[in-house]
């Protein structure tokens, strides 16, 4: 379940630091978000495929380990991140 070209061009423009920015923490727990969502829907209809299932488990250990990188460097930008994805309640 990998994003269109467009998908991530969209998820990019809102969270760039600057117009060449793709690599940026910020980006990267966009992108990474994005695709926890398309899985999340696709394991809604697919319930068995385990191997989809671990791909998640995968990415969302990836996003926990950026967004506790990112709240250890800039709390600032880690509490709006949070609050701009709805992570956390």
């Amino acid at each position: 379940m990998s994003l269109s070209k467009e998908e991530k061009l969209e998820v990019m423009g809102k969270c760039q630091l600057h117009s060449r920015d793709t690599g940026s923490i910020e980006v990267q727990i966009a992108l990474l978000s994005e695709r926890i969502s398309k899985l999340t829907e696709h394991l809604k209809v697919y319930k068995k495929d385990f191997h989809s299932r671990r791909g998640l488990l995968m990415i969302v250990g990836h996003r926990r380990r950026l967004l506790e990188y990112l709240r250890k460097s800039n709390l600032e930008k880690y509490q709006e991140m949070v609050k701009d994805l709805g992570l956390r309640a």
